[in-house]
């Protein structure tokens, strides 16, 4: 019986812990270091805070090349291998909540606003309509024309303006508690 030959490239990292060492210098890194003088003192500004050179925000693409990879979409494609799934998420995580603090900083925020839109789930801005509510906001218009102009002297054009309100409130409610 022949044995299985291994296809495809060897895995980056060999076991989590690996790849979690990786992810821990990159966060230090990110830290910057504390400016000093030629003494070894640290150096403070004039609101007695030391002062932090070679800082730098944590983005995902910044993490992909301190562990090694090309791109941002390589390591969200090792992100799917199922022994480093939660260590990768952990990370992003921690990039995703140095945006999020940064979004009450009157400096950072529309630097954040792209990252959160651009790299984690749940925080896009909805700028198109699907096409069921596209077709809802026509009835609806259809319907206002109807109710102004009299050309359907009946009920029926309040009812069919009545429930396309009813659903269009609907969608907004579920949407609202995604």
């Amino acid at each position: 019986m022949a044995t299985k030959k291994a296809v495809g490239r060897p895995p980056r990292y060999k076991s989590k812990e690996e790849i979690e060492e990786k992810i821990e210098e990159y966060f230090k890194e990110c830290e910057g270091e504390i400016l000093k003088d030629d003494e070894g003192k640290p150096i403070f500004n004039k609101y007695g805070s030391p002062v932090v050179i070679q800082q730098r925000p944590p983005t995902v693409t910044g993490l992909a090349l301190a562990l090694g990879f090309t791109s941002r979409q390589a390591l969200l494609n090792y992100q799917a291998k199922k022994e480093f799934v939660d260590t990768i998420t952990r990370a992003k995580s921690r990039v995703e909540a140095y945006a999020e603090e940064r979004l009450f900083d009157r400096d950072g925020t529309s630097g954040a606003q792209f990252s959160l839109r651009n790299n984690f789930k749940g925080w896009t801005e909805k700028t198109e309509l699907d096409e069921e509510e596209q077709q809802a906001r026509i009835e609806l218009n259809k319907a206002r024309k109807e109710a102004i102009t009299g050309e359907n002297e009946n009920h029926d054009a309040i009812d069919r303006l009545d429930s396309i309100l009813e659903e269009l409130r609907n969608n907004a409610t579920e949407q609202e508690t995604e």
